[in-house]
């Protein structure tokens, strides 16, 4: 009997138990405050302006914190799948596109701002639906129905048609904030982050 335990480890795995702790204890810590242990000054002031965004739009404190949580929660995920090598090279090239879709969002996002009469939403919900169908390919093999879920629950208040409206509402009550974000998003595509 001891020889047989001896020789195999019945689909046990030290590396995947470990890669599966990291990711739940970094996703238990994805409050607002410590959002800023894993993500940058100028990413972290991007998500802090997107939450004054959807607080105001929601006019829920809690609904804003739970978008944010969540999109911290997929971005660590993601992280922790990257760096233990765990995407294959189809899913890498999922995550390539995504990337380079990811930094045209941004772009058109701080167009819509700085330029004037520019504003097309069906074009930002194309992308964010893009988007979210991506990373859904991306993590499928990876995490459970509840992160997708995630997904689906960031990307659907990021895509809706009201928000967006309200947001690029000129001399609107958002406006501002959305300016603060996009000049955040500025300095994470000229620092190359996204």
């Amino acid at each position: 009997m001891a020889d047989q335990m001896a020789g195999t480890t019945e689909g046990f795995s030290s590396k995947n138990l470990a890669l599966k702790a990291q990711k739940k204890v970094l996703s238990g810590m994805a409050s607002r405050g410590a959002a800023n242990l894993v993500v940058d000054d100028a990413t972290g002031s991007v998500l802090d302006e997107l939450y004054r965004l959807l607080r105001g739009h929601l006019n829920s404190r809690k609904e804003a914190e739970k978008i944010i949580k969540d999109i911290v929660k997929i971005v660590v995920k993601v992280g922790v799948l990257s760096r233990h090598k765990q995407f294959s090279t189809e899913e890498m090239a999922v995550a390539r596109r995504f990337k380079t879709l990811f930094h045209q969002l941004a772009m058109t996002v701080v167009t819509f701002y700085r330029v004037e009469f520019t504003f097309d939403r069906t074009v930002l919900i194309k992308h964010l639906e893009t988007c979210k169908d991506l990373l859904h390919k991306l993590v499928e093999n990876h995490l459970t129905a509840k992160s997708h879920g995630r997904v689906d629950h960031v990307f659907g208040r990021l895509a809706d048609a009201g928000f967006l409206t309200a947001v690029y509402t000129p001399g609107g009550p958002l406006f501002p904030a959305l300016g603060r974000l996009c000049d955040g998003l500025d300095q994470l595509l000229d620092d190359d982050v996204i």
